[in-house]
């Protein structure tokens, strides 16, 4: 134990550790936050949508080679946000099908063009460190960490300013627009920071991964509280500390980042399961 101490200050002293912390707790609280909003609106699942469309921008980045790919993904993946939101109003494709339908497309236009066209010797690796996570998270600069922080402070600040608003479009989107939210105003928001809040998380978790940092603690903090508030607190609190104890530990036993950190939220999932199954008997 004490090793492991002395190993962790040790790259504690490191900047570019300091820096993957820092983006790892802005992307955990902001995607937690949302995360409540999304899922209680049955609409959680668009995260896994959205990274499959960020893995097929990215892919078409890189044949292209475009340097700075977020350049060119973020704008798509708003874009894209805002049509899936769209589409999910129309009785003809539901919301589920159309978010299937883009997510499946993309990953596999995505893989297609990275083989046909991609000159990397190592197509295989490079897709699985996309959609899995890698140690990119690790090799930030002071660059992409400050776009970090800058889009995350947007998110939250965006999230807190209109709180009641998005509070009354989550659960009951039919009485807010009678009582003059304009809720589409309000929906097409939600879905440009998820956007956002996906584009910054591959590199913390990887394209498949990314919607459990939006479901887990969500449904965690569900599971102990009822007040929207205290759930919304705790799932930020709850995604922190994940994303924390996934780092730290994917830095000291050289696991995953993406997976560690996803585990861990697995891990109070299951604790926050017992604790709820445990008062219910009682």
């Amino acid at each position: 134990m004490g090793n492991s101490i002395e190993t962790l200050l040790y790259y504690l002293s490191f900047p570019f550790v300091r820096y993957a912390l820092i983006v790892g707790v802005l992307i955990a609280l902001s995607s937690s936050l949302l995360g409540v909003n999304l899922v209680l609106k049955r609409y959680s699942y668009i995260g896994d949508g959205l990274s499959h469309v960020a893995f097929g921008t990215v892919s078409v980045a890189t044949i292209l080679g475009i340097s700075s790919e977020m350049i060119v993904v973020m704008p798509v993946t708003i874009v894209t946000a805002v049509l899936l939101l769209r589409t999910s109003k129309n009785r003809k494709i539901h919301g589920d099908a159309a978010i299937g339908m883009i997510s499946v497309g993309s990953l596999a236009i995505g893989y297609l063009l990275l083989n046909v066209f991609s000159n990397s010797a190592n197509i295989t690796g490079d897709v699985c460190s996309t959609l899995f996570g890698s140690t990119s998270i690790l090799t930030l600069t002071i660059t992409d960490v400050w776009i970090c922080v800058v889009m995350s402070f947007v998110v939250l600040v965006i999230y807190f300013l209109f709180y009641h608003k998005i509070f009354a479009i989550t659960f009951d989107e039919d009485f807010a627009k009678a009582t003059g939210v304009k809720a589409d105003a309000y929906n097409t928001l939600l879905s440009i920071v998820t956007a956002i809040i996906i584009v910054l998380a591959m590199n913390l978790v990887g394209s498949l991964l990314i919607s459990a940092l939006v479901i887990f603690p969500a449904i965690s903090a569900m599971g102990i509280f009822k007040n929207f508030k205290m759930v919304v607190l705790a799932s930020g609190i709850i995604s922190v500390i994940c994303g924390v104890v996934g780092l730290l530990v994917s830095i000291l036993y050289s696991t995953p980042v993406g997976s560690t950190i996803v585990v861990a939220n697995i891990v109070v999932f299951a604790i926050t399961r017992l604790i709820t199954f445990r008062k219910e008997r009682n």
